[in-house]
C-alpha cells in the first residue's frame, strides 16, 4: 500500500535534489529534504502496519494496534526534524542576504521539479489517504497528510523560486523566504500529528462526540438504563470500549446474557468488527 508512495518520493527526491544543486535553488533542496523524509516514513509504516496487523497473543492481549500510533509519533517527529532543517537553513540564507550577500538566482529546472512535484505528491496524497479511509488506518492518513503536506510546501516553493527567476537579481531573496514559510507550515502539520499520536499512546479518550453515540447505541435497547463509567481509547486503527450498564435485577440471567451480546453486535457493527467492548452488566436499583 505504500510502494506507490515510496517509487514516486524515491524519484522525486532525487530529481529534486539534482534540481536544487543544479539550479542553486535552497527551496527546492529543502523540498527535496522533504521528500527524502517523506521515503524514510513510508519504510516505518510498510515495518509498523505489518506488526499491527499481527492477531491478539499472550503478551498483547488487546492486539498490536498501537504500534500504529508509534509509527504516527515517529512520522511526525520525522516531519518535524526536517521542518527544523529546512527554517533554519532558509534562516541563514536570509541572513546573509540582509548583510549583503548576492544570492544565487534559481534555475528553470528547479521550477519545474517543483511544478512536477505539486502534481505528482497530490495523487499520492489522494490514493494514500483514500487507503487508510477505507482500513480505518490512522498511520496511512497520517501518511497521506505527509505527501499532502509535500505538495502545499512545493506550492510555496513555485511560488519562490518563479519569483526570484522572473522578478530579477532584487528578488532572489524569494528563494529562502519560500523555503521558510514551507517550513513554518511543515512545523504545524508535525504538531498537530504529535498531539493525536501522543494523545492516543497517552490513552485519551474517544471525542465527546463518539462517547454520546455510543451511550446512544446502549440506550437504545429495552431493558437498559443507566450506562456509566464509560471509558474508551483508541488502540491503532480500532477502539475499545468499557461501559457499565443497568438492568432488572429481576430478569433472568440468560436475558441479561443476550442483552450484553446485542449491545456488542450493534457497536461492532457500528465501530467495527475488531472493537474491543467490555460491558459490566449490574442490577437496576430499586427506588422503594
Amino acid at each position: 500500500m505504500t510502494l506507490v508512495g515510496s517509487i514516486g518520493n524515491v524519484l522525486l527526491l532525487t530529481f529534486k535534489f539534482i534540481a536544487g544543486i543544479v539550479g542553486h535553488s535552497s527551496a527546492m533542496i529543502a523540498d527535496a529534504i522533504h521528500s527524502l523524509s517523506d521515503f524514510l516514513t513510508d519504510l516505518i509504516v510498510f515495518i509498523f502496519v505489518r506488526i499491527s496487523a499481527k492477531p491478539q497473543d499472550d503478551s498483547h492481549d488487546y492486539g498490536h494496534g498501537k504500534f500504529e500510533t508509534i509509527a504516527s509519533f515517529i512520522i511526525a517527529l520525522a516531519l518535524m526534524a526536517a521542518a527544523t532543517g529546512i527554517i533554519i537553513a532558509g534562516g541563514s540564507k536570509l541572513v546573509a542576504w540582509f548583510n549583503g550577500a548576492q544570492l544565487a538566482t534559481p534555475g528553470m529546472l528547479a521550477l519545474w521539479a517543483a511544478l512536477l512535484s505539486i502534481a505528482v505528491k497530490e495523487v499520492l496524497y489522494q490514493y494514500t489517504a483514500r487507503r487508510g479511509k477505507n482500513l480505518d488506518s490512522p498511520v496511512m492518513v497520517a501518511n497521506a497528510w505527509h505527501h499532502r503536506s509535500d505538495a502545499l510546501s512545493s506550492i510555496g516553493t513555485a511560488i519562490g523560486i518563479g519569483g526570484a527567476i522572473f522578478l530579477g537579481n532584487r528578488w532572489t531573496v524569494l528563494d529562502p523566504v519560500a523555503s521558510i514559510v514551507v517550513g513554518l507550515m511543515l512545523v504545524k502539520v508535525a504538531f498537530n500529528l504529535l498531539k493525536t499520536s501522543v494523545g492516543e499512546l497517552t490513552e485519551g479518550s474517544l471525542p465527546a462526540e463518539t462517547e454520546d453515540e455510543i451511550l446512544g447505541i446502549i440506550l437504545s435497547f429495552p431493558d437498559v438504563e443507566q450506562p456509566h463509567n464509560l471509558r474508551t481509547r483508541r488502540i491503532g486503527n480500532r477502539i475499545a470500549i468499557e461501559a457499565h450498564v443497568r438492568m432488572d435485577g429481576n430478569l433472568p440471567l440468560s436475558t441479561v446474557h443476550d442483552r450484553a451480546s446485542a449491545i456488542e453486535r450493534r457497536l461492532k457493527e457500528r465501530f467495527g468488527s475488531k472493537t474491543h467492548i467490555t460491558l459490566h452488566m449490574e442490577p437496576l436499583k430499586s427506588t422503594k
